[in-house]
């Protein structure tokens, strides 16, 4: 989604969340003009949460910003996140956004349902990205799939090929008329 930021004047930091030690989308963010701040070695759904919330109370203080997007890593169960902020940060605003991989969601689907119905569960606005790379029959399959995991999420079909409409990201953010959802 780098290069389909909201709009050039919106001040937005991303809190990059890696299981490794090494960041795999640093530079490229910050070639980008983004202001990245980093977790490593752990998912901030469990064993980071404090880092977490250290952390927010960092970028709030350190940097201008009006939108803080956090990148998870795959595995991240985002309604625990959404929890510990409530918590800690009741100030804050939620907005979790989940993007799914039309091509491979079928494929995935089984040996990861668990996790990905725990993501899509907690999920406020669900992306199916790659909508290009299937077929109307394959991309109708996926989106009926997505929706017996999460059917009150706002839903919309992507491309990573195309720049997202500023609508859509006027709905993700909450900050604009909402987008015409797919159905």
């Amino acid at each position: 989604m780098i290069g389909n930021q909201p709009s050039n004047t919106t001040r937005v930091v991303i809190l990059e969340n890696e299981i490794g030690e090494v960041s795999v989308d640093d530079s490229l963010l910050k070639k980008n003009g983004y202001q990245v701040t980093n977790l490593f070695s752990g998912c901030v759904c469990c064993t980071m949460s404090g880092e977490l919330i250290l952390n927010l109370h960092r970028i709030r203080t350190d940097f201008i910003s009006e939108l803080i997007i956090m990148e998870t890593t795959g595995v991240a169960f985002p309604d625990n996140i959404r929890q510990t902020i409530n918590q800690s940060l009741p100030e804050l605003t939620v907005q979790v956004t989940c993007i799914t991989d039309a091509k491979r969601w079928l494929r995935l689907l089984q040996p990861m349902e668990m996790l990905l119905e725990g993501q899509l569960e907690a999920a406020d606005v669900i992306l199916i990205n790659k909508i290009d790379l299937v077929d109307d029959q394959t991309l109708s399959e996926v989106e009926t799939s997505i929706r017996s995991f999460n059917d009150h999420a706002k839903c919309f079909r992507i491309s990573a090929a195309q720049p997202i409409d500023p609508v859509i990201w006027g709905t993700i953010l909450n900050t604009e008329q909402e987008a015409p959802i797919n159905e």
